[in-house]
């Protein structure tokens, strides 16, 4: 067990015959004693300091352990979010594609649609000009017909009749 300054105080020394100066080390002793009791004393601040120091180290390693904790949870959470938008960003560039190749898979429709209906028009208009000459040469064959030289001459001759019955 250690001593305390008032071990120090209280010890005492058996006496010889020519022992030491009993006020020296009573002097002595008193000098020892308020410097043991300073020890003493600083090292129980010391021990409180470090008691403190500890339980501020253990709350600062439990908030380190916290902030580890919430540093994995925000890094999972970071990596779920990505992983969500690249899978996001894939099925809308998958939309995206399907979607263009509709259009574009209509536009071919409608531009066959056209073609066709281009070349069907082509075909009745050939049709139709060759109808229409064929009209017109018909036409211009009946005018360079004699008949109209008959006719006119019919008419001349019902017109002399009808002269001459009203004579």
């Amino acid at each position: 067990m250690p001593l305390t300054p008032l071990d120090i105080h209280n010890k005492e020394f058996s006496r010889g015959f020519r022992g030491y100066d009993e006020d020296e080390v009573n002097e002595f002793l008193d000098q020892v004693i308020k410097d043991y009791e300073l020890a003493l004393r600083e090292k129980k601040a010391l021990e409180e300091q470090v008691a403190e120091l500890e339980q501020k180290l253990g709350h600062f390693s439990s908030i380190e352990a916290t902030l580890n904790k919430s540093i994995v949870i925000a890094q999972e959470a970071a990596e779920e979010v990505k992983r969500n938008a690249q899978k996001e960003a894939k099925l809308i560039v998958r939309e995206a594609e399907k979607n263009a190749d509709r259009i574009i898979n209509e536009a071919l429709m409608k531009s066959r649609k056209v073609s066709f209906d281009i070349e069907e028009l082509k075909k009745q208009s050939k049709v139709f000009r060759s109808r229409f000459r064929m009209l017109l040469e018909a036409q211009l064959d009946m005018l360079s017909n004699d008949d109209w030289d008959k006719l006119l001459e019919l008419e001349d001759e019902t017109a002399f009749l009808k002269q001459e019955e009203t004579l």
